[in-house]
């Protein structure tokens, strides 16, 4: 689902990055943008597609690249310059941060945390005490144990009867199914919905039933480096303005939404597009006043709850790791 360790060194180093070269905004026009997704394109990505699909980037001048991860993560792509912009989560733009890496978030994609750990429906799991006893099928995060901890024991229950086991990131709802594991931490709208459709019984504990015990943040988010923003900072809104466009869209119209990801990666399900596109699409900007806004206060509270479990060594002020100031 998500991947962290590994990135940081990589980071550091491309910190160290010369800015991108030198734009004005009347050079935004044919400009050529590369943009790396997180993952596999999935319904996270539809306002991008349709954006795309539609022309928009097209009419704010921009030659957009949609790129997938390889080898290297988006996080140190955009950091070094070899991609525009990037699609990340919120703790890693966050570690990113405590490590001295000028990465920024630049809009929220989805207004709250969707993620969930699912287990098999025959364990009769129900809150977060019953994963005592159980097998957690861990992807390598710094965030895993810490999340984990917090939930079972905001829950009554005890995190040490918990057996953690390293799994990369091998498909969890297989891993679940040939019963290797009995817990998995997933994405909802796309994971969650691909086992219904498949007839896998899982029982899922979401994290917005439990946002009290951890607080709620943006994964995934749309991130650039510092350098665009301050050498090309028309380029920066040119880009959210079509971004925008195309997620409104994808909000208003699923159906639209869903088939701009499938022209552009039509070996996924088409069902399950569908379904999940359905399922995401209010999601997009929820209660926020417009697509992509992002609150101070779930950005420093995430970062505090961060160093209050270890995960970062002191407070971190995120005030300079976001910004709606790009946004149209």
């Amino acid at each position: 689902m998500k991947r962290t360790v590994g990135l940081l060194i990589a980071l550091a180093l491309a910190a160290c990055a010369p800015a991108a070269g030198e734009t004005t905004p009347s050079a935004t026009q044919g400009q050529a943008i590369r943009l790396m997704l997180d993952w596999v394109p999935n319904t996270n990505h539809s306002g991008l597609f349709v954006a795309q699909d539609e022309g928009y980037f097209e009419a704010e001048g921009l030659d957009v690249e949609i790129i997938q991860p390889g080898e290297v993560y988006a996080e140190q792509a955009v950091a070094s310059g070899a991609a525009d912009f990037g699609i990340s989560f919120q703790e890693q733009v966050t570690l990113a941060a405590a490590n001295g890496v000028p990465l920024v978030s630049i809009a929220a994609i989805l207004q709250h945390n969707t993620s969930g750990f699912a287990s098999r429906g025959k364990l009769g799991v129900s809150s977060p005490a019953d994963w005592e006893g159980l097998r957690y099928g861990a992807f390598g995060s710094p965030f895993e144990a810490p999340t984990l901890q917090g939930l079972m024991a905001c829950d009554g229950g005890d995190f040490q009867q918990l057996e953690i086991v390293e799994t990369g990131f091998t498909d969890p709802l297989a891993l679940l199914q040939q019963e290797q594991i009995d817990l998995a931490w997933i994405f909802y709208g796309w994971q969650g919905i691909q086992a219904e459709q498949q007839g896998i019984d899982l029982d899922i504990v979401r994290m917005d039933e439990h946002f009290d015990c951890i607080p709620d943040y943006y994964t995934p988010v749309l991130i650039t480096s510092r350098a665009v923003l301050e050498s090309r900072p028309e380029t920066a809104r040119a880009f959210l303005r079509a971004a925008s466009r195309g997620y409104t869209e994808a909000a208003a119209d699923p159906e639209r939404a869903a088939a701009a990801v499938l022209a552009a990666a039509p070996e996924l399900d088409s069902a399950l597009v569908s379904l999940s596109q359905a399922w995401i699409s209010p999601r997009y900007q929820a209660e926020a006043r417009r697509w992509g806004e992002q609150s101070p206060a779930t950005w420093q509270a995430y970062a505090d709850w961060m160093t209050e479990n270890g995960i970062l060594e002191g407070r971190v002020d995120m005030a300079n790791t976001f910004t709606n100031e790009f946004l149209p």
